[in-house]
């Protein structure tokens, strides 16, 4: 500080703020009272942000690249998984990787193995009902003959993936979560309206009407699963 009042540190010559540099290479000064930036450093080129400059030897992005795995996408980008492939989408694709099955193919697997399970089944019928005799018999030989008909359902996805009629028609039963191998007790659930004709003459209707609702929430859902493979945890018929 002087004796006059005059700091020149304050105000060096020129009116410049002390410690700041001067605009090299003829650039213009900021505009509305904006600093220069310290250290010397230059303004972005280009109109490009402050700091947001690639680093010394990077090139920038191409056009339609994708962004690296962890990064987000950006507008109007389909995100990626971890080996850079693309998640299906409902309607095609499930989840699990397979095209799900249709409606029509899948009554005509059920009519198939109505066909190749109803055989042996009717035999035990028709033995048991001719030799007991009576309600009691029918009653009797109408539990037995689905129970058998239930196990061939049972048996044939735990240990196959797919019942007869499902493999002719080319497809398969996945589990929950998408695995290939469905244990008992999920394929016992999603064969349940089949189980329920055991019970004689109710269960039948109640069957029935099990069905025809399973028809419809097939047809209805996107990924083509009914109210049994919901009811079993998730499990989808797909092409094999």
């Amino acid at each position: 500080m002087t004796s006059g009042g005059y700091d020149p540190n304050q105000y060096p010559q020129g009116g410049q703020p002390y410690g700041q540099p001067y605009p090299q290479g003829g650039q213009q000064p900021p505009q509305g009272g904006q600093q220069y930036p310290q250290g010397g450093q230059q303004f972005p080129q280009g109109g490009q942000q402050y700091g947001q400059q690639p680093q010394y030897g990077q090139q920038p992005p191409q056009y339609g690249q994708q962004p690296q795995y962890g990064q987000a996408p950006q507008y109007g980008q389909q995100p990626q998984d971890a080996y850079g492939q693309y998640p299906q989408q409902p309607g095609g694709f499930n989840n699990y990787g397979g095209q799900p099955g249709e409606l029509l193919p899948r009554f005509g697997a059920r009519v198939i193995d109505g066909i190749i399970s109803g055989i042996p089944a009717g035999i035990v019928y028709w033995l048991i009902a001719f030799s007991i005799g009576g309600i009691a018999g029918t009653i009797l030989a109408t539990a037995l003959a689905y129970v058998l008909v239930t196990a061939y359902y049972v048996l044939m996805e735990t240990s196959q993936g797919a019942t007869l009629g499902k493999k002719i028609l080319g497809l398969k039963v996945l589990a929950p979560g998408g695995a290939a191998k469905i244990d008992v007790q999920t394929s016992l659930k999603r064969n349940l309206f089949v189980a329920f004709n055991i019970v004689y003459c109710l269960g039948s209707l109640l069957s029935l009407g099990l069905a025809i609702y399973i028809a419809v929430t097939i047809e209805q859902d996107q990924n083509k699963q009914g109210w049994h493979d919901k009811f079993a945890g998730g499990t989808q018929v797909v092409k094999a």
